[in-house]
């Protein structure tokens, strides 16, 4: 209901406080938080056709769930489902081959698994499973609607190269699943028009059409421009992302990242590490430094930063995975403040680069995005592991844009024209030529050798490696 009342209020905003021509508005498309879930029962498909144009949205939806409660990325309550799934898909590799992921917690198809089991009443009263996503389009068109293959395969549920639920996977999350699953159809799709109850309550016209809504990355990935090989983004938030188009589903063997479809018809890859903006405060608070004197010590420090290395692991990791929290430091003392802030941005850059390597990309071009992307030193040390220019966007909420770049795309192919993606996000998706930060060749090649030293310490600290001090030592006697 939550997710219906906000639904609720931004049309509120744009029909009586913005001053946005409703009627003007040929298309729409939805951004819906990835792998959230929302289940309906048999009323739903009635009570959406026959809306109220007099009363709120939310007022009248209220019979119409077979679960209250919509679980979202953060419920990671599901690791024993996950490793049902695995076992039953024949190991993760498997299941990541197959879904372009392994079995995350926070995931739908393991969140369905487990209110099959816990709820096994309610699923059976379950008609229709939707993603946050479909759920925004069902809404907006008053009937049910499709899921598009980027938000799809968040679900560990789809087929990735055949864009299609995949039996295997569905057989092994709960009984009956197909029949409760929208299709998978290609982003671009219409789901239909606008229902009248918009158009009769806040004033929109019921010729607009609406497309299939995504999830938040895949439309993350066009509101950043990623509509060609060669490009990734960085996205320095609370967690650090890195995301970038594949024209092939290259998948992960070692499970450390995920591939999603992408809304230009192509695959999108992206890694989450949880230790961001966090682990950046951290260091930070404890040096007792304010953000200007964060970047005024990277530049104080030298590049390598003498061989002091750091794994800001404050909190449990995702990527590698690291079930405890435990920061690790090798030649580094914890009140060495200078010290700690370069190691702590060169973990980050270093881990991203590493665990990226599968993707096969030559990466040329980086867009950098989220709070900590103001910081100049940090994207200087960026473009120099990963040897590649570095740009900054100016682009907000790059998922809400990216949505809206689909809508225009989804028109296109409506109206029978073959508008490029280059012409999509052309003059709405530009880096800041001003902004580039190109890499030093000398501090390109110091990081290659480091990432390697990198490498030897975490596979130290997980276990499952020989103390890297003799890798070290070179570089702390520069």
């Amino acid at each position: 209901a939550l997710w219906v009342a906000a639904l609720d209020h931004v049309m509120e905003f744009l029909a009586r406080e913005s001053e946005v021509d409703l009627k003007q508005i040929r298309a729409v498309a939805g951004s819906g938080q990835q792998h959230g879930s929302v289940y309906l029962n048999a009323s739903a498909t009635g009570a959406l056709s026959q809306l109220d144009p007099r009363r709120p949205l939310v007022e009248q939806i209220g019979t119409i769930f077979s679960r209250p409660t919509s679980p979202i990325w953060m419920d990671s309550s599901t690791s024993q489902e996950c490793r049902e799934i695995t076992d039953a898909l024949s190991g993760p590799s498997a299941l990541a081959d197959l879904t372009g992921s392994r079995a995350f917690e926070r995931f739908t198809g393991p969140q369905i698994r487990k209110f099959y089991h816990t709820e096994p009443e309610a699923y059976a009263n379950t008609t229709t499973i939707h993603l946050v996503s479909s759920f925004l389009a069902t809404l907006l068109c008053g009937e049910h609607a499709a899921i598009d293959p980027g938000d799809g395969a968040g679900m560990n549920l789809m087929d990735l190269r055949r864009k299609a639920w995949a039996p295997a996977a569905l057989d092994a999350t709960a009984p009956g699943l197909q029949d409760k699953l929208p299709p998978v159809k290609e982003s671009s799709t219409i789901a239909g028009r606008l229902s009248s109850y918009w158009a009769e309550r806040f004033g929109f016209s019921t010729e607009t059409l609406v497309a299939l809504s995504s999830g938040d990355n895949p439309c993350s990935l066009i509101g950043v421009g990623l509509v060609a090989s060669g490009r990734i983004a960085i996205s320095l938030g609370t967690s650090d992302t890195l995301f970038g188009f594949l024209p092939q589903p290259v998948v992960d063997s070692g499970g450390r990242g995920h591939v999603f479809g992408s809304p230009t018809g192509d695959y999108m890859s992206l890694i989450c590490f949880l230790n961001g903006s966090l682990a950046r405060e951290q260091i930070r608070d404890a040096a007792g430094y304010s953000w200007d004197d964060f970047e005024r010590v990277l530049g104080e420090t030298p590049p390598g930063n003498r061989g002091r290395v750091l794994l800001p692991w404050f909190a449990p990791e995702i990527t590698p995975h690291v079930p405890e929290s435990g920061v690790r430091r090798y030649g580094l003392d914890d009140s060495d403040g200078p010290g700690n802030v370069r190691a702590v941005v060169e973990a980050q850059m270093m881990a991203m680069a590493n665990h990226s390597e599968w993707m096969g990309v030559e990466v040329d071009t980086i867009y950098a995005t989220g709070g900590a992307a103001s910081n100049r030193g940090i994207l200087t040390i960026m473009a120099d592991v990963h040897g590649a220019n570095v740009y900054q966007l100016e682009v907000g909420n790059s998922a809400a844009l990216g949505a809206a770049l689909r809508a225009f795309q989804a028109f296109e192919v409506a109206c029978g024209r073959g508008t490029s993606w280059d012409e999509v996000i052309r003059d709405f998706v530009t880096p800041l030529a001003e902004s580039r930060i190109a890499p030093d060749p000398e501090r390109v090649e110091l990081y290659r050798e480091l990432r390697r030293v990198y490498t030897a310490c975490e596979e130290h600290a997980l276990g499952r490696g020989e103390d890297p001090a003799s890798f070290l030592a070179r570089y702390q006697d520069a």
